[in-house]
């Protein structure tokens, strides 16, 4: 293929991906090492009560905004190294904690908080989500040719709803008079209160979150037990091999770069979970390393926004996603050059 003709073909690709990509990445990593804070000044403000002959005045000092010529603040922006890091990471109270045992108290740190509830979060669902996934793929692949159609439209029904809406709808059946808390309810003739409860609504945001990337799994294994080598199971058949192993030793290895996909998909999805947090409103209870840095974006009582903060959570954030993935990456190239040669 000819370079002009390489170019364009790949040429917009690389523009929208440097625009969408590259550039917000280099901005929001040089704005983590910045702190951009408004520009005040100190004035005197009299004040006086109604009145004439009673009146009394009182001389305050505020702190006020610099509006430039167009009445915009100014702000001024200043280098402050891993400053933004240290702030988020919060080092000195951990090492604190640590020091006199108080393991708890690190969990009380926001970014703690978030990170142990998003390992959490990530790593219990991924095998939930393969094997369930595996096994609606399984279930689907030997059913019957009539009903194959029918019941590949229900399992897909989860991904397809939009995932705020999925997550209000499990909400729904849990929180306040929910149906299922209330046939829990008088089931065990007690009072059940699930938003009260971190770890319930934490084991809810688990099942929500299988329930909607479930169906994804199964598309990618269905389509791949299209291409099992129908030749080796029947060999296995002969040879007296169970079920179970001809699944162990004939599909899953068929389906191994498949499974390494949906894992590299839900890791990457699953470390950045942000629909889930409000959806249950959790935040009380549990948030995640992305609502960490929508929380820090937020503008506070007085308008102002932990940019340099936000910057280095996000940072953080994609470290911990990188890491994650280095063991799949890592697995994948192996094989890759063990298939070369």
């Amino acid at each position: 293929m000819k370079f002009r003709t390489l170019a364009w073909f790949v040429g917009p690709s690389v523009v929208m991906m440097l625009l969408f990509i590259a550039f917000p990445l280099a901005s929001v990593f040089l704005q983590s090492f910045q702190i951009t804070q408004p520009v005040v000044e100190t004035v005197e403000v009299e004040t006086c009560t109604p009145g004439f002959l009673g009146q009394t005045c009182v001389t305050e000092t505020k702190t006020t905004p610099v509006l430039d010529d167009n009445g915009n603040p100014l702000t001024t922006t200043e280098w402050v190294g891993l400053l933004s890091y240290a702030r988020v990471l919060q080092l000195e109270q951990v090492g604190s904690a640590i020091a006199s045992g108080a393991w708890n108290s690190i969990l009380a740190i926001d970014f703690w908080k978030a990170l142990r509830f998003t390992l959490t979060f990530t790593l219990v669902t991924l095998p939930l989500v393969i094997g369930l996934g595996l096994a609606i793929a399984l279930a689907v692949n030997n059913a019957a040719r009539s009903i194959r159609g029918q019941i590949i439209f229900v399992s897909l029904l989860p991904f397809i709803i939009t995932p705020v809406i999925g997550a209000l709808s499990i909400r729904w059946l849990f929180y306040g008079d929910g149906i299922i808390t209330a046939l829990m309810e008088d089931m065990f003739a007690t009072d059940i209160s699930v938003a009260a409860n971190g770890w319930a609504i934490e084991l809810l945001m688990m099942f929500y979150r299988v329930w909607h990337v479930a169906p994804f799994a199964f598309v990618i294994f269905y389509a791949g037990l299209q291409t099992v080598n129908q030749d080796t199971l029947e060999s296995a058949i002969i040879d007296g091999a169970s079920r179970f192993e001809r699944l162990r030793y004939v599909v899953v290895p068929h389906l191994m770069p498949l499974i390494i996909f949906v894992a590299l998909i839900h890791l990457m999805d699953a470390y950045r979970a942000f629909e889930e947090v409000v959806g249950f409103s959790s935040q009380a209870h549990r948030i995640t390393l992305q609502w960490l840095t929508y929380d820090l974006l937020t503008p506070d009582d007085a308008g102002n926004r932990a940019i340099s903060r936000a910057s280095a959570s996000a940072m953080l954030t994609m470290i911990g996603i990188v890491v994650l993935l280095i063991p799949l990456l890592r697995r994948t190239w192996r094989d890759h050059k063990g298939s070369a040669h």
